[in-house]
């Protein structure tokens, strides 16, 4: 059955809540002088660039901004009959001592986020490395965590949590695919159940 979207977050929602990581990331550490971002290829990197433009506009701090490919760090790429495809990272500044931000859309099992870790430590060892991300929907499978969230959103782990920005896409919104039948699934669970508890009255 065809995919339910629901839209969760539009324009103005994507805005306020980078404007709130970025915010929170300038009290987290002090200012800006000691930050560095890094977004996560493919919607990560706008992400990254966006944080850092509002906190140019707050603090007059150029903070500087980095891109990173994870496809041959993630631990299931030998499994994929077919090779990845290995865009680019750019990472030309000094890590070291510095306090790394990891930028990427959407948080979820925690496998890309840690792919991301063990990049960054073939570059050297920062002070601390920060996780942002505009949206986490649950599900994790390591343990990981976000430093700094745009939004939780509660999802099946069937869902499909799509993220379009404007650099990519032509305009701002998060969206979930539904799959109906799971949804059907899950009323029908509902119900059955709220039928027992009633026969038992």
């Amino acid at each position: 059955m065809p995919a339910k979207n629901d839209v969760v977050m539009d324009a103005k929602k994507v805005s306020r809540a980078l404007t709130r990581i970025a915010h929170e990331i300038l009290e987290h550490n002090s200012g800006a002088e000691s930050i560095v971002l890094i977004g996560i290829l493919t919607r990560g990197a706008p992400l990254a660039r966006r944080i850092a433009a509002i906190i140019h506009d707050l603090e007059g701090v150029e903070v500087p901004v980095g891109l990173m490919d994870i496809s041959l760090y993630r631990d299931d790429v030998h499994s994929k009959l077919d090779q990845p495809i290995v865009q680019r990272t750019d990472i030309l500044f000094e890590i070291v001592d510095r306090n790394v931000i990891i930028v990427d859309d959407v948080l979820f099992t925690g496998r890309t986020v840690r792919s991301a870790l063990d990049q960054i430590v073939d570059f050297g060892r920062p002070r601390t490395i920060q996780l942002a991300v505009l949206v986490d929907r649950g599900h994790r499978e390591l343990p990981i965590r976000a430093d700094y969230v745009g939004a939780n959103i509660p999802t099946a782990k069937s869902d499909r949590v799509v993220v379009q920005l404007d650099e990519k896409d032509g305009a701002d919104q998060v969206f979930v695919e539904r799959d109906d039948k799971q949804t059907a699934n899950g009323k029908a669970a509902a119900k059955g159940a709220t039928r027992k508890v009633g026969g038992k009255k």
